[in-house]
């Protein structure tokens, strides 16, 4: 079975320039990413796509493949989707390369290593059989009861319940769990990506292990560094 890690690597960012470059606890940010991929034992063969020669250069050095990003795939508003599906399209032109699963690797998800990557794929293949298509890392917020939220684009507030019909509290596990997407793992078989043009299925799964930080500030760099550097305290323990 052939799984690509797809790590898409832009070169442009204006929160912080040189992100996915910048060091971080002694190694570039996309280094972490590409150490997850290379040292899980489902992962096959490991690609970065990028538009920027000083990233390629980087991740040679590190010892992944590069393929090349069209400058219409590396503006602020291009989607992850249709650089994933470039790549695949890319391969399969030019080398006949055809992979049965893609995992997803944002490199801004740094302490995502290979650990927790294998037991999402341990969870993908354990639910195979029942139709399982993808796999997601996710977190739970929190069930609807008594929730609420401002929308941004009308200004006013929204009720995620009924609350004309409130519910008791004792009664709160019969309501469904919020849950968000950490951006560390996705994982989809290809066919359905390719069907779906995303990179979540039809019938997910929801991976919760782990701890995710995923990079946006200076404060998530300082964060993601002292959770890196206690990770290696505890490790050097072991």
């Amino acid at each position: 079975m052939e799984i690509l890690a797809i790590i898409p690597v832009r070169g442009g960012s204006k929160g912080i320039p040189g992100k996915n470059i910048k060091e971080l606890a002694g190694k570039p940010l996309v280094a972490y990413s590409i150490d997850a991929a290379h040292n899980s034992k489902y992962v096959t063969r490991t690609v970065v796509s990028t538009e920027s020669p000083e990233i390629k250069k980087i991740v040679f050095a590190l010892g992944a493949e590069v393929v090349d990003r069209p400058l219409e795939l590396a503006q602020d508003e291009t989607k992850t989707a249709p650089v994933l599906l470039h790549i695949v399209e890319c391969l399969e032109q030019k080398e006949g390369y055809k992979p049965d699963i893609v995992v997803l690797l944002q490199a801004t998800c740094p302490l995502r290593n290979a650990k927790e990557l294998d037991e999402a794929f341990d969870l993908f293949f354990a639910n195979e059989k029942n139709g399982c298509d993808s796999v997601f890392a996710g977190r739970v917020l929190g069930t609807t009861h008594a929730k609420w939220r401002k929308n941004p684009d009308t200004d006013k507030y929204e009720c995620l319940y009924d609350y004309r019909n409130r519910p008791r509290r004792q009664d709160t596990d019969r309501h469904f769990p919020l849950i968000r997407e950490t951006g560390a793992t996705y994982i989809i078989k290809t066919d359905v990506m390719k069907k779906v043009k995303d990179f979540i299925g039809i019938q997910p799964e929801v991976y919760f292990g782990g701890t995710c930080v995923d990079i946006d500030t200076v404060d998530d760099f300082e964060k993601a560094a002292k959770l890196i550097e206690q990770r290696r305290q505890q490790d050097k323990g072991c």
